[in-house]
């Protein structure tokens, strides 16, 4: 298992322009010692082939493995989006593309389910996997709703990234463990035991509610 540091940690501060991604990327691997990143397509000042070969560059050169992509809107867009997002992700060497579904009450299953393909048609061609994140009030808020989704899409390209603390404590989780392809945690100190797959090797991502749970003032 390994331990990755999510940007959206930081969204404050590098919204307020006060760390830039680049010192992100450097902070990660200086201060924090993490052993990859999650970067969030929020924070790319620019998505120019030259800076996202300098990005992959910088994360190999400083021995950071790129665990993901991570944007929100992923599973809600339009195919162009997708595409675009499914670029970034290629040109920085990310295996995966992280994401939520939408929430119940922007649109029906039928129409999740038919972005949801889209998206995995292109991930196909793109050879990016896709890990659907669960969280509440959206339509993979549960087991249940991860295995739906699945199931329904039928596709090698889609996988799950969850939170397992944001399931209800009477889910059982290893009904998706052979599916779970990124882990994700709120808690930063004893991360390496908040997952309940234990034959898990991929990264826990750590994403703090505040930077500073992870990072001295």
């Amino acid at each position: 298992m390994k331990l990755a540091c999510a940007s959206n940690a930081f969204d404050h501060a590098i919204g307020r322009g006060d760390l830039t991604q680049i010192e992100f990327i450097e902070l990660c691997a200086r201060e924090l010692a993490v052993d990859g990143i999650v970067l969030d397509v929020r924070h790319f000042p620019r998505i120019d082939d030259d800076y996202l070969a300098q990005i992959k560059k910088m994360a190999t050169d400083l021995g950071l493995g790129i665990a993901a992509l991570h944007d929100d809107t992923f599973f809600i867009s339009d195919e162009a989006s997708m595409q675009a997002g499914l670029r970034i992700a290629l040109a920085i060497g990310s295996p995966l593309i992280a994401a939520p579904l939408a929430a119940e009450t922007t649109l029906p299953w039928a129409g999740q389910l038919g972005l949801l393909n889209t998206a995995a048609g292109l991930a196909k061609a793109a050879n990016v996997t896709l890990a659907v994140r669960n969280a509440p009030g959206t339509f993979a808020a549960s087991v249940h709703d991860l295995k739906r989704a699945s199931k329904e899409t039928d596709s090698a390209w889609l996988r799950f990234g969850p939170e397992p603390a944001l399931f209800d404590a009477s889910e059982d989780v290893m009904a998706i463990a052979n599916k779970v392809v990124l882990v994700w945690t709120h808690d930063a100190i004893g991360a390496s035991g908040i997952t309940p797959f234990a034959s898990y090797r991929g990264y826990v991502v750590v994403q703090p509610h505040e930077a500073s749970a992870i990072r001295s003032n």
